[in-house]
């Protein structure tokens, strides 16, 4: 069985982040996104790796490289347009010939992984079995329509008027005959190949198409209060662990500081990671902030947040909170105003805040 992940797309929604980086490699907990979805596919027992890429090919080949950090075998196929999940589905066929295969979207954390996914699919060997889950706003989704016995009846992409409140999860098991479907659909009105009318077509075609339910939360990392909530739910889930040097300070609740941080007369109250080689002087770190390495925070408070590596935090008065702040980033605080509190900025900007 092979494995297809979808690391393509521009991130529009997470812009200005996206313009000089992959959205797959945006950090939550300090880890890519990317990474999770690799790491559950292995342990679900997957080692060969398709990697679509797009605008972002070479970021994305530099942090996953060929693939023995994690034991796989890694081979990367370029889709120059974003021209639609079945599109990369398309494209992929000398990639993955007659080989069951999952396509996981790179964007995507699932809590539970993927193993019980996979193991129903080898399981019942039905043609595609597709993960499903309730949401409160399914015109942004996919969405399954089932019958009276749960079986997928009819799939329908971002419906004005949806018939039921279940999402397709960006994860998808094809078995060959997805291959037929993509080759048989036209574009849709977005002049994209879209996977829910490449399944509906195994559907009408009389294929098997099952359905599965999450089991635990999931998050598609679309848009950036998207990104601070897996943020929030990953950090849940750690333990405490500190590795770095903790000087007059005081540390709270599941904290984890990496070797080479230093936490000086600071209160750092947890849920909080701490990357390596990062100071925090004379600050207050709140719950849910992931701060990633080689970042100096001095004399400022900063809770539900994310911090990118190398940026700089200096005489805030006013506290941070739920941001998302690119790599290389230079917020200070001037004695002019007005005061500013909440930012998403791209990575290498600098910001003077007046107060």
């Amino acid at each position: 069985m092979k494995a297809l992940i979808l690391s393509g797309g521009k991130g529009t929604r997470l812009r200005p982040i996206t313009y000089t980086g992959a959205k797959q490699l945006i950090p939550v907990a300090n880890k890519p996104i990317l990474f999770y979805g690799i790491e559950a596919i292995k342990e679900a027992g997957i080692d060969d790796f398709g990697i679509i890429v797009g605008d972002t090919k070479e970021e994305i080949r530099k942090a996953v490289g060929d693939g023995s950090r994690w034991g796989i075998k890694v081979t990367y196929i370029e889709q120059k347009e974003p021209l639609g999940l079945a599109h990369a589905v398309k494209i992929a066929e000398d990639y993955l010939r007659d080989a069951p295969f999952i396509m996981y979207l790179g964007d995507n954390i699932l809590k539970e992984g993927v193993k019980e996914f996979v193991q129903k699919f080898k399981d019942k060997k039905p043609n595609a079995l597709i993960l499903l889950t309730p949401v409160p706003n399914p015109q942004s989704f996919g969405v399954a329509e089932l019958d009276q016995e749960h079986r997928v009846k009819r799939l329908v992409e971002k419906p004005k008027k949806p018939k039921s409140n279940l999402a397709l999860v960006g994860v998808y098991l094809f078995d060959k005959n997805i291959f037929k479907a993509t080759k048989a659909i036209k574009p849709s009105w977005r002049n994209e190949l879209e996977i829910t009318d490449a399944i509906q077509w195994l559907l009408d075609e009389g294929y098997i198409v099952e359905s599965h339910r999450v089991t635990g939360w999931w998050k598609d990392t679309g848009k950036p209060e998207d990104v601070l909530s897996a943020n929030r739910l990953i950090l849940e889930s750690m333990e405490r662990s500190i590795e770095g040097e903790i000087i007059e300070s005081r540390i709270e609740g599941r904290v984890v500081v990496k070797e080479g941080a230093k936490i000086i007369r600071s209160v750092v109250r947890g849920p909080v990671i701490i990357g390596e080689n990062t100071k925090i002087i004379d600050s207050y770190i709140g719950p849910f902030t992931s701060i990633n390495s080689e970042v100096i925070v001095e004399e400022s408070e900063i809770e539900n947040s994310i911090v990118m590596n190398k940026s700089l935090i200096k005489n805030m008065k006013k506290r941070i909170d739920e941001s998302l702040i690119g790599r290389e980033v230079k917020i200070f605080a001037s004695s002019r105003k007005p005061m500013v509190n909440r930012f998403i900025l791209g990575e290498r900007s600098q910001m003077e805040v007046f107060q």
